[in-house]
């Protein structure tokens, strides 16, 4: 992956109580002024955050907020100038029919991104439960590689590094990675939403093979974006989220 500067979208506030960013060297893209954003993304907020992201590439590393702004992936992926891949760690599908006149969710991302963008390939989706992977269009899941959170308690770190080793390897089309922390159990962050069983020491690892996977060629790992904090206006706990957030963006940015 080629190195950029890491970039940090302020869409709810919520990083300035945390701290992994401090002593890094980051930009910032405010958008916590923007309306219309907080899970489903209106037009006239989609025309403004495209026009302050314009100068940044898709390439290197992106924080984007909370899980209600995950819908930023496609934002960011529809920069992406070549045929792709995009692996996502999530503990939800992401894929749900598009509501409210079509806008852009948060839940409906992926969705959107398979039936709008012609350079997207395939995606390799990792942490939704098995009946809610059921409940996609069969259509899309034609474009999927998914694996469940029921296999994945079944796997060690190990045969998920060996997983993820093979999808890098199995094509020559580059990947961009999507990581939502609601895939890791509640032990190890606080979310806006309901979560998965992963430990961050596997999440880590399996993004450490992608990195390795990518050594010989800086291509073949595009960028990456990172959402799962905690709702800034609720209850919350930002301990795990700045543990996780600081040793993913050591990790990327070495």
């Amino acid at each position: 992956m080629k190195k950029r500067t890491p970039v940090i979208m302020n869409m709810s506030g919520i990083y300035r109580e945390e701290k992994f960013w401090k002593g890094q060297e980051t930009v910032w893209v405010e958008a916590e002024d923007i309306t219309g954003t907080n899970c489903y993304c209106d037009e006239d907020a989609r025309t403004e955050i495209s026009c302050r992201i314009d100068k940044f590439s898709p390439e290197g590393v992106h924080f984007i907020d909370s899980g209600n702004y995950h819908y930023l992936t496609r934002l960011w992926i529809g920069k992406i100038q070549q045929p792709f891949r995009l692996l996502v760690f999530d503990n939800h599908t992401d894929m749900q029919p598009p509501a409210f006149g079509g806008l852009l969710s948060c839940g409906g991302w992926i969705a959107a991104a398979l039936e709008e963008l012609t350079n997207l390939r395939q995606v390799i989706l990792i942490g939704p439960d098995e009946n809610a992977y059921s409940q996609v269009d069969e259509r899309l899941r034609k474009k999927v590689v998914f694996l469940s959170r029921e296999t994945l308690l079944t796997m060690e770190e190990e045969e998920i590094c060996g997983f993820l080793k093979k999808v890098m390897m199995d094509s020559e089309l580059p990947v961009y990675l999507s990581v939502d922390k609601d895939v890791l159990g509640s032990k190890e962050v606080s979310t806006a939403w309901s979560q998965g069983d992963m430990k961050l020491t596997t999440l880590l690892a399996g993004v450490k093979t992608m990195l390795e996977c990518g050594k010989s060629n800086e291509d073949r790992f595009l960028g990456v974006d990172i959402c799962g904090e905690a709702d800034v206006n609720g209850i919350h706990d930002n301990d795990g989220n700045d543990r996780a957030n600081l040793q993913l963006l050591k990790l990327l940015c070495i």
